[in-house]
């Protein structure tokens, strides 16, 4: 039932649209959403913000996802690299972890949807309080001005269901869950959950959790 209905909004989403893209975390709902875009738009954008402080086995899940499913992957980075802020800043993840994610994460993602209209996210309500009230579509505002339709098709999807599906569709999953990880996201900012009924509770070291991508819908 709930994969009918994410393929509905996919659909309803794309009716008239050309330019829409994916972001794409590596997580384990990150690679559910790709089984089922891919089904209607094989080579999607596959945006993933190449921040520098990844888990080296994100890296190299990454690309071994890429070569299997011949992802169309955009590798998103920052204006500069992890030296050159370090150098200027200091450790801003430790200092000002809200403008190293700004820095690193949030301007290049910006930048690289002004070339989009429809962006589609893995989004779920069940993944943190923060997220509770997520909508399946949002109007979504760039820094610019502009608006484009943000999409989470898996809003209302469970973690089992998540994991049900990756089992039945045969998707390899990242290995870092093995070790206890459940949101994974740079590696000097991320632990194993202290919350085992908040996903999240695991980032920043319980300083925030969200990096502040997820904060501009417009309603």
């Amino acid at each position: 039932m709930k994969l009918a209905e994410a393929g509905e909004w996919i659909a309803t989403a794309l009716v008239g649209q050309h330019s829409a893209c994916v972001t794409c975390s590596f997580q384990a709902e990150a690679m559910v959403l790709l089984s089922i875009l891919r089904e209607s738009i094989p080579d999607i954008p596959v945006l993933f913000i190449d921040t520098g402080y990844h888990f080296q086995e994100v890296y190299r899940y990454r690309d071994e996802m890429t070569a299997r499913y011949k992802l169309n992957l955009v590798n998103l980075r920052p204006a500069q690299t992890v030296r050159q802020q370090e150098s200027q800043f200091g450790i801003l993840h430790q200092s000002q972890p809200d403008l190293c994610c700004r820095l690193r994460k949030v301007e290049p993602l910006f930048r690289a949807l002004e070339s989009y209209d429809v962006w589609f996210a893995g989004l779920r309500r069940a993944q943190s309080p923060t997220r509770a009230n997520l909508q399946v579509f949002d109007r979504f505002l760039l820094p610019s001005g502009k608006q484009l339709l943000k999409v989470s098709p898996l809003a209302d999807w469970t973690d089992q269901e998540i994991w049900k599906f990756a089992r039945e569709r045969e998707i390899p999953l990242l290995p870092l869950y093995d070790a206890g990880y459940a949101s994974v996201g740079c590696e000097p900012c991320t632990a194993v959950p202290t919350d085992p009924n908040n996903l999240r509770s695991g980032r920043w070291a319980g300083r925030k959790l969200e990096c502040g991508i997820h904060l501009a819908e417009v309603r």
